[in-house]
């Protein structure tokens, strides 16, 4: 299979996006202050923003968006302490609710929320449902690394603690398929998180996933490089990282407190005496720049993948760059038209995968 379908050129009309403004630990003036950051950027960009119109008009109006944003008066909000199976029997007048609901009508491209995860995850799975083939949608973050791009992705890093040999191996053609719409890499390079590269180590079902992304590999044009360790995480060796839920989710927050640490120990080691005030202020570019390179504000936003629709988790105590790079996450895989071409890959890879499964089954049968 060629990967004309990922390449096309993206729509021409202006992008929706759905925007809860009322989900986040900072309250919807830094959602607002986050859109306000995107529409500046991107005059391409309209958005329909979700929550109490009594909170959202006066901030939308102060900072004049008003002709770019959409509000949609939904009076109750998720919070973070919210059980997902409450939020799905009893959330239809929620902010996050409604701001599903608008993609999945086709009013809006995508959607961007900085609430509850496990809830988003279950509105989002109830309202949009899952692409044909795939049994369990992901989610996909984008971590700083030593490639070109600065970034790699890992997937699943928390929408399932669970994932077998065929559940890794969706992971693995969604992930390529993002890395393809979401950072432009042609043919990217895909590892299977493990204990150890060598091929005896890991769990069964670790194995197993080798075998099958192995097969599966140069239909989906992706380069599988085998097992990868932690330390490849952030390398230049893989683009996309392939795990469970859990492991994935523990690596995630294990490297946002250690970079976060690293920030702190050079804060205070800078402010120690006065010669390493005075080293700070001749090192001050270069401690700028690092600290871009870390902030995780930069990268912004989980995206969901594998359901009928375009869902970007914003972190909970983001700030308004935070919310306007989930924004641009969301604004860049909607141009693309990231959905469908996600459920064409996926699609055309369960398709071979059942027709080399019936070509052996006839073969077992003839012998």
């Amino acid at each position: 299979m060629t990967d004309n379908p990922d390449q096309t050129s993206g729509k021409a009309r202006p992008i929706t996006i759905s925007v809860d403004a009322m989900g986040g630990d900072r309250g919807p003036a830094a959602v607002v202050s986050g859109i306000q950051k995107s529409a500046e950027k991107n005059p391409d960009i309209a958005f329909i923003v979700h929550g109490p119109a009594s909170e959202l008009k006066p901030l939308i109006e102060k900072r004049r968006l008003s002709e770019r944003c959409q509000i949609r008066d939904v009076a109750e909000i998720v919070t973070m302490d919210a059980k997902p199976s409450h939020v799905m029997r009893n959330g239809k007048g929620t902010s996050m609710w409604s701001t599903i609901e608008a993609v999945r009508n086709g009013e809006a491209d995508a959607a961007v929320s900085c609430g509850n995860t496990g809830a988003l995850m279950a509105v989002s799975m109830v309202r949009l449902r899952k692409l044909p083939g795939v049994d369990r949608p992901a989610i996909a973050c984008l971590w700083p690394s030593r490639n070109p791009g600065g970034f790699n992705i890992m997937l699943d890093v928390g929408a399932d603690i669970r994932a077998d040999a065929t559940d890794l191996l969706q992971y693995a053609l969604m992930g390529g398929s993002y890395a393809r719409n979401g950072l432009g890499l042609k043919r990217p390079r895909v590892g299977l998180l493990n204990v150890g590269t060598e091929e005896h180590k890991g769990r069964p079902e670790i194995k197993e996933a080798h075998d099958l992304i192995t097969e599966a590999a140069p239909a989906a044009d992706i380069e599988f490089v085998g097992f990868v360790e932690g330390g490849d995480i952030p390398s230049s060796r893989v683009d996309v990282i392939v795990t469970d839920g859990f492991t994935g989710n523990v690596a995630l927050k294990t490297g946002e407190g250690t970079a976060s640490l690293i920030r702190e120990f050079l804060r205070e080691a800078f402010k120690a005496t006065l010669l390493s005030r005075f080293a700070a202020l001749l090192a001050i570019g270069s401690l700028r720049r690092l600290s871009k390179r870390i902030d995780p504000r930069r990268v912004n936003g989980g995206v969901f993948l594998g359901l009928n629709g375009t869902v970007v988790k914003s972190h909970g105590s983001a700030d308004a760059t935070g919310v306007s790079s989930a924004i641009k996450l969301a604004f860049r895989l909607a141009e693309s038209r990231f959905t469908e071409r996600l459920a064409a890959r996926v699609a055309s890879a369960s398709a071979a995968r059942q027709d080399a499964l019936g070509k052996s089954g006839e073969s077992e049968q003839n012998e």
